[in-house]
């Protein structure tokens, strides 16, 4: 099983699109070695969103009945904000997994923090780290030389060039391209189909190509 813990079962926290396609990517991981999905993976949602015991064949459980002694959690919550509320707001002692696509193409000098999915088609080069709970989309790319904080994210068809650097939180859309060499502060936003050709220092929403900053009416 690709980069996960098989002592402790997998737990999904978020059942929403994301969610499912992330147990999907589980499903694939699991399927050389036999083992059944039910017995590998939950769901976990809060308690005020709970309404079905089992999604996609698997077991959801409420968040109050979370125990991080028997689980490892991957937050698959699109959102990086989002997504780092509810990284906080869980106990100090949860581990975090990481649900690798078998097809996903990470060379040996890839480095990627815990609580990360990387999701189908994904291809990492060389010389490449990444921090905590990223979400790299399908058929993303990266090029060697590249670092990006935590909780960093892509949406399916990102590309990046060589020697990068992204802050934490930083959002990629749909076909977003970032030129080599280019540097992202934390918490830039580039929109559907942005093309990125020089450095963005200051956190915000940027779209077009090339891409300039959108500012709030």
């Amino acid at each position: 099983m690709n980069m996960m813990n098989i002592e402790k079962k997998i737990c999904i926290y978020g059942a929403g699109g994301f969610g499912r396609e992330t147990l999907c990517a589980l499903i694939d991981s699991i399927a050389p070695h036999g083992l059944k999905i039910e017995d590998v993976a939950c769901f976990m949602v809060d308690d005020q969103f709970y309404r079905e015991p089992r999604i996609m064949g698997v077991e959801v459980i409420k968040r109050s009945s979370f125990d991080p002694a028997i689980y490892d959690v991957v937050v698959a919550v699109g959102d990086p904000a989002a997504r780092r509320k509810l990284v906080e707001e869980l106990p100090a002692s949860t581990t975090f997994g990481r649900v690798v696509h078998p097809s996903a193409v990470l060379s040996q000098w890839v480095d990627i923090g815990e609580g990360c999915i990387i999701t189908a088609g994904t291809v990492l080069t060389c010389n490449i780290k990444i921090g905590k709970h990223a979400h790299l989309n399908l058929h993303t790319t990266i090029g060697h030389d590249f670092v990006a904080g935590d909780f960093f994210t892509t949406a399916p068809a990102a590309n990046v060039s060589g020697n990068c650097t992204f802050g934490d939180g930083v959002y990629l859309g749909t076909n977003v391209s970032v030129r080599e060499k280019v540097t992202l502060a934390s918490g830039v936003i580039i929109g559907m189909g942005g093309v990125v050709l020089k450095d963005i220092q200051e956190a915000g929403v940027y779209i077009g190509n090339p891409v300039k900053k959108l500012e709030k009416k």
